[in-house]
């Protein structure tokens, strides 16, 4: 194992010195050959968890070692790429080595290295980008380019029976968006995003609430915390939100005029209690569940009309499927109301477990796996796009089909 210094040192030599997007060139080219006993190593540095795992052709996990952050960035009340940047330096080498050793193997014994190059954090990119890089050169390893938001959603695959093609739902803390995986290197864009991400809006709010002053709830995270505290809510009637984009007809999303309403409502209570400094206002639990709700029914206004879209357009075969992926997956109240939407159309609904929803190294090479399996060309240029799309969009389609799709209500759906 290398020590940070050295490890720099390293990256220095072999890459640092040199343009990180010019040199794929060099990197190896070849084949691989699929087979049960097939091995690959996924790293993940996209944002702030450094995540490393060792699987095989089966799809058994070898190995796997992560360095979450959460903890110390909630302190800072959001993501610091900079600190975010400089644990993944820290960690890197260490979670490597620790993977491979679970796996009870050495970098010799391994097939190919999958590595997220897009999207997502310039810095944090680099870095695994660059240890990658690195490997690959010294063991002659081939290296598979893997893009972030592609590998949330075929993760679900490796823990169920999953054909395509498959509506999926990727809601993290950098986006939300509503995609037909047709094949593993296939993807439709039916929907995204147009501001803030749900988990964006989610780590806002429970910051802006204070929630990380309240002792069972600091350490979590501003989604978790909020999911938590709307557990003991004794109902949502007190707190109204509009549901956003309701007359337009796509797949789009929008959150920040639910973190306004949010903000208008605390300011209220706020006034009303005379809230000072680090107190915060009695009603706490029950704004939380109604803007959990809000944000909720408004993801199943857009899921809704991207299945009627499918539907209308013969995407989608018997026994389709609806897989829920990203960060905010893990929530059981929005998970749990997709399901029920699922059962009303006789769509089942799944999600990886949560501990591969949020960012791992497991996803990363799993896809990896699935492209060698599926012979897809990894001979790719291994180049960093911080703001990389996601397939195909056919947004534009979405909007022309002009469907009407009612809101659906959670207190009713999970009756």
């Amino acid at each position: 194992m290398l020590s940070r210094k050295l490890f720099c040192k390293v990256l220095n030599k072999y890459v640092c010195n040199q343009d990180v997007h010019s040199i794929s060139k060099r990197l190896v080219s070849t084949s691989i050959s699929f087979s049960p006993q097939t091995c690959v190593l996924g790293i993940e540095t996209s944002c702030d968890d450094t995540g490393c795992a060792v699987v095989n052709g089966d799809g058994i996990i070898l190995g796997e070692a992560i360095c979450s952050q959460t903890k110390l960035h909630v302190k800072f009340g959001g993501i610091n790429p900079i600190i975010a940047r400089d644990l993944h330096k820290d960690n890197i080498d260490r979670l490597v080595n620790e993977a491979l050793g679970c796996a009870n193997k050495g970098v010799d014994d391994i097939d190919a290295i999958a590595v997220t190059v897009k999207p997502g954090l310039l810095v944090s990119l680099e870095v695994g980008v660059k240890y990658a890089k690195y490997l690959s050169r010294k063991y002659n390893k081939p290296l598979i380019p893997i893009h972030h938001m592609e590998a949330h959603a075929l993760i679900a695959r490796m823990f169920h029976k999953i054909k395509f093609p498959f509506l999926s739902l990727l809601i993290s803390g950098g986006h939300c968006l509503l995609v037909v995986v047709k094949d593993i290197d296939d993807f439709l864009l039916l929907g995204t995003t147009v501001d803030n991400s749900p988990g964006e809006v989610l780590d806002k709010v429970a910051r802006r609430m204070k929630l990380k002053n309240i002792e069972e709830l600091s350490k979590l995270s501003g989604g978790r915390a909020i999911e938590e505290a709307a557990k003991t809510s004794c109902g949502t009637h007190i707190f109204q939100f509009p549901v956003p984009l309701v007359r337009d007809r796509d797949c789009n999303f929008s959150f920040s005029g639910l973190n306004e309403a949010f903000l208008k409502h605390l300011a209220v209570k706020e006034s009303e209690h005379q809230i000072a400094g680090d107190e915060i206002i009695p009603e706490y639990e029950d704004l939380c569940a109604a803007f959990q709700t809000a944000v909720t029914e408004h993801i199943l206004h857009r899921t809704e009309r991207a299945i009627l879209f499918c539907q209308k357009n013969n995407f989608l075969n018997d026994g389709f499927n609806i897989v829920v992926s990203g960060g905010v997956a893990c929530n059981n109240f929005i998970f749990n109301s997709i399901e029920k939407l699922g059962i009303k159309y006789n769509y089942s609904v799944y999600r990886p477990p949560p501990q591969y929803c949020t960012d791992n190294g497991v996803m990363i090479a799993w896809n990896g796996m699935e492209k060698i399996r599926n012979k897809c060309d990894i001979n790719l240029p291994v180049e960093i796009d911080p703001n990389a799309p996601l397939g195909e969009s056919i947004i534009n389609d979405v909007k022309k089909a002009n469907l009407k799709c009612r809101v659906i209500r959670v207190n009713k759906l999970l009756r």
